[in-house]
């Protein structure tokens, strides 16, 4: 195929095209709180600890899918490119200084910076590059699908082309994502790793980083800690201040108490009840989450006989009671009026959120001939996303349900179970969250029917037709205002016809002590601890 004219792209100077709409800043307004008890913390420390909920399995790139595991990984490997703290419209200088892109949004040639370094202090190079990502493409973990179709090849030392096979304006923020994060080839391949299913390097990328980020890993013990320390062959431009990083595991009530006692510094994942009623002086930033809690309803006849008919989705949609179940999610949450948050454009306003029509509920129950009959909620019970308890909304939606008629037995179980049955299409009735992949309202559309999410919900590629189109419409064009208005269309429709129920959309409570500067919530990886900054 013949390409079109090669337009060079200067990063942090012009805005790339594939994000040309806003995102939004996610620079927080910070507000404090009114209680007494003010924390005794060292003014200057040179170790921070942050407390999260965990849903960390893997620390190794190619495999990491999990929301907290996003600002671990952002801390240990560079990306070819990256969003700063202010700005998630355009993409910024990492490992890459520049790119040029083909007219046909087909072609995309990047040049490395050739300074930078691993930890082990080895140069960065394009083999480095093009061996990462073809390994994240050949051991076919969750994250590859966010190179499909995609040709990796190597031009010269510092030169690295990536051909795909549709126009994609999306790449550029999707290889800002930590799953694409580079590593070090010599060092994973003497440890296992390789660019097909045959890799064995996991273990070993769950002990020791080999990445070119500005922290480096001491220690990762699985659903309790991982703690960072800084690289001292970082080269980049984000010098990072403090020697150690502690993440800790801990629900929303313990880092509450941990950040009043002086015990953590930053608490990610506060309830909206304990961000209301912190110690004075603790700050906190409360901004929108990029976060959409939802419920889904298995369309495969061999998971359940109930849950495919449409009668018993439309049942549930119509049964619920949206703002009971956001008041649960505390102050700054709202309704979901569709699968793509406020911080994207094609997001849905208030007047598109489903309402309920308990009465209408109680008619499509009884259409489809629900009866006695019980219909399981399956979902992760020791995670709460942004402070939101899982367990609280699964009683309430079982109460609402009982209302029109549709009986729910729960299924709580570890998140570490739960996942796989999930991931497994497994589920009756899921309840879960997600957050986006990437910076681009294209992340979204791995709901659609035959896409990740949607196979997970048992909707396969037939499953709706029109909705299948706006796929194709919202992956490959370029034009900012008819990108969104496919996207508006592709929510509406989703709403309507999809085996999905949006929710929440919760707030991002992040707390934390006076003396750390540079708190700033990203919708991907939620922090970038290189950033943070003492007072």
């Amino acid at each position: 195929m013949t390409r079109g004219r090669q337009a060079r792209v200067i990063l942090g100077a012009v805005a790339c095209a594939a994000l040309a709409f806003p995102v939004g800043a996610c620079t927080p307004q910070r507000v404090n709180a009114t209680d007494d008890g003010v924390p005794n913390l060292p003014s200057m420390p040179t170790s921070i600890t942050i407390d999260m909920a965990f849903d960390i399995r893997t620390l190794d790139p190619a495999r990491m899918y999990e929301v907290s595991a996003q600002a671990v990984l952002k801390a240990m490997y560079d990306t070819l490119l990256t969003f700063s703290d202010e700005d998630t419209t355009t993409p910024i200088p990492s490992l890459a200084t520049e790119f040029t892109t083909s007219d046909d949004l087909m072609e995309f040639t990047f040049t490395l910076d050739e300074h930078r370094t691993f930890a082990d202090g080895t140069t960065v190079t394009a083999d480095d590059v093009v061996f990462s990502l073809k390994r994240l493409q050949g051991i076919g973990s969750t994250p590859a699908f966010l190179l499909d179709g995609i040709v990796i090849k190597k031009i010269d030392r510092n030169t690295v082309k990536l051909i795909t096979s549709e126009p994609c304006p999306a790449l550029p923020a999707i290889l800002a994502t930590p799953s694409l994060g580079i590593v070090s080839r010599s060092q994973v391949e003497a440890n296992g790793g390789v660019t097909n299913s045959a890799d064995q390097a996991e273990e070993y990328l769950n002990s020791v980083s080999a990445g070119s980020g500005p922290y480096t890993l001491v220690e990762y013990v699985p659903d309790t800690t991982v703690i960072l320390a800084k690289n001292p062959f970082y080269d980049g431009p984000q010098s990072p201040v403090y020697d150690k990083v502690v993440f800790r595991n801990a629900d929303p009530a313990t880092q509450k108490a941990h950040v009043e006692a002086g015990q953590a510094q930053v608490a990610l994942g506060l309830a909206g009840e304990d961000a209301a009623s912190l110690a004075e002086g603790i700050e906190l930033a409360v901004v929108p989450s990029a976060t959409v809690v939802f419920l889904f309803l298995n369309g495969n006849p061999l998971v359940s006989p109930l849950t495919p008919k449409p009668q018993v989705i439309d049942a549930v949609r119509a049964a619920l009671d949206y703002p009971a179940l956001v008041s649960l999610a505390g102050g700054g949450a709202t309704q979901a009026a569709g699968l793509i948050p406020s911080a994207f454009p094609g997001t849905l306003s208030s007047k598109d959120a489903t309402v309920r029509n308990l009465a209408l509920a109680r008619q499509y129950a009884e259409d489809a001939g629900l009866g006695d009959q019980t219909i399981t909620l399956s979902y992760p019970n020791d995670i709460d996303p942004t402070g939101l308890s899982l367990d609280a909304l699964a009683q309430q939606i079982q109460a609402q349900l009982a209302q029109a008629g549709i009986t729910v037995d729960l299924a709580p179980a570890p998140f570490e179970t739960e996942i796989d049955a999930y991931r497994g299409g497994e589920e009756e009735i899921g309840l879960w969250y997600w957050n986006p992949d990437y910076l681009d309202p294209a992340t979204y559309l791995i709901f659609s029917p035959g896409r990740t999410l949607g196979m997970r919900a048992g909707w396969t590629s037939e499953g709706h037709p029109p909705i299948t189109d706006l796929v194709i419409k919202g992956s490959t064009t370029n034009d900012p205002l008819t990108r969104r208005h496919i996207f508006e269309t592709w929510a509406q429709q989703m709403n309507e016809f999809s085996p999905f129920i949006p929710l929440i959309q919760p707030a991002a409570n992040i707390a934390h002590h006076p003396s750390v500067t540079g708190i700033h919530y990203n919708p991907v990886w939620i922090l970038n601890v290189a950033a943070l900054g003492i007072q």
